[in-house]
């Protein structure tokens, strides 16, 4: 039986902690479970007439060469019918994937402690899209450094206040860590986050945390697949492979924590990875459809 998680409301908290890093890197995956509100699979690359074509389209050749990469595959254009479907109120669902037929990933990067210039050029060129998870007392001395990446159309979501173990404080607590952050993003960048990860991926299947997410305003608790380690990934299924749909976690670090290491450098050696396996990256928002109204 697969242990590849999809939509669901697993039982049991999630006790990954990776020091070196100071933020998750394998959470593990949850049994599946029956979501509130099915979340039909994706039948490929169909899109409306609407739907605008994938963003790394537009780089050239040269781009990635200044980059020492050979160009990306090319992500099909997003799907008409999204394949994971968030409700307005109710229980909010965990998931650590993308339900897809399509072959893609999905690139996340958390908390926002290195704040590298060349990695906003880097993104600039490329086009390559991500999901950024902030944490409120790492980016509150310079919310600026975010804002060009929002630019770009990648989503600024909640990752706390000061990245605490959630399964370790209280549920009062929670709320405060998740509103806080939630208000001070929203005040930032103009829009409210609509997703949200625990640091570490820690009590994401709790209902504790469940509800302290459901009153602050995100709709969805998103954990990982793979982390992204200095120069290699770190994979939670047994055969070491990227599948269809996965997402990927990765942190915004520089050389004091990657070992000399830029993470223009780190980020070049992840799309790789994703490359060699012939996967394209695609937008994680383009996959979602967020509540009505």
């Amino acid at each position: 039986m697969t242990n590849r998680a999809r939509i669901g409301y697993g039982v049991g908290a999630l006790a990954v902690l990776l020091a070196a890093s100071g933020c998750g890197s394998s959470a593990p995956a949850t049994k599946s479970a029956a979501p509130a509100k099915p979340a039909a699979a994706s039948s490929g690359s169909s899109s409306s007439a609407a739907a605008s074509a994938p963003a790394q389209d537009t780089a050239g050749e040269a781009a990635w060469a200044k980059w020492g990469l050979k160009p990306m595959a090319k992500a099909p254009a997003p799907p008409a019918d999204k394949p994971i479907k968030l409700t307005k109120t109710g229980t909010v669902p965990v998931f650590s994937e993308v339900p897809t037929q399509d072959k893609v990933v999905f690139i996340t990067i958390d908390d926002g402690a290195e704040k590298d210039p060349k990695f906003v050029q880097m993104l600039t060129e490329l086009k390559v899209p991500i999901t950024m998870f902030l944490t409120k007392d790492i980016v509150k001395n310079d919310y600026a450094y975010f804002k060009p990446l929002q630019a770009l159309g990648n989503t600024v979501q909640n990752h706390t206040v000061s990245h605490p173990v959630m399964s370790k404080i209280t549920a009062a607590q929670q709320k405060t860590q998740i509103c806080d952050d939630q208000t001070a993003l929203t005040e930032q960048y103009g829009t409210a986050p609509y997703l949200f990860r625990p640091p570490f991926g820690d009590g994401a299947n709790t209902p504790t945390l469940n509800t302290s997410v459901q009153e602050c305003g995100p709709r969805a608790i998103v954990l990982w697949r793979e982390s992204m380690q200095i120069h290699d990934m770190q994979y939670q299924s047994a055969d070491k492979k990227l599948k269809n749909g996965d997402i990927i976690l990765a942190h915004f670090r520089g050389p004091s924590e990657l070992k000399g290491e830029t993470m223009t450098a780190m980020f070049g050696e992840m799309l790789a990875r994703i490359q060699e396996q012939g996967f394209a990256v695609a937008r994680l928002d383009d996959y979602i459809a967020k509540p009505a109204g």
